[in-house]
C-alpha cells in the first residue's frame, strides 16, 4: 500500500538517511522515496500509516499529515 506524509524538519540528505533508515526499522521491504523540497515521504509497505508515522517521530521530524 502506498502511504504519503508530510514531514517537516528534513535539510539534508543525513536527514532522509534516517528516515529512510527509521521506516525499514518497522517494514525491511519498505520501498521509500523522499522529496525534500516538498518535504514529502512515499512510502510503500504494508505497515500501517500510525506505525511508520511512529517511526519517523522518533527520528525526530515531526509528521504533519
Amino acid at each position: 500500500m502506498n502511504q504519503t506524509f508530510t514531514v517537516s524538519g528534513m535539510t539534508c540528505g543525513h536527514c532522509e538517511k534516517s528516515v529512510t533508515r527509521a521506516i525499514r526499522q518497522v517494514d525491511p521491504q519498505a520501498e521509500v522515496q523522499i522529496d525534500r523540497s516538498r518535504n514529502l515521504v512515499e512510502v510503500r509497505s504494508q505497515q500501517p500509516r500510525e506505525t511508520l508515522a511512529k517511526a519517523i517521530a522518533e527520528e525526530g521530524y515531526a509528521v504533519t499529515a
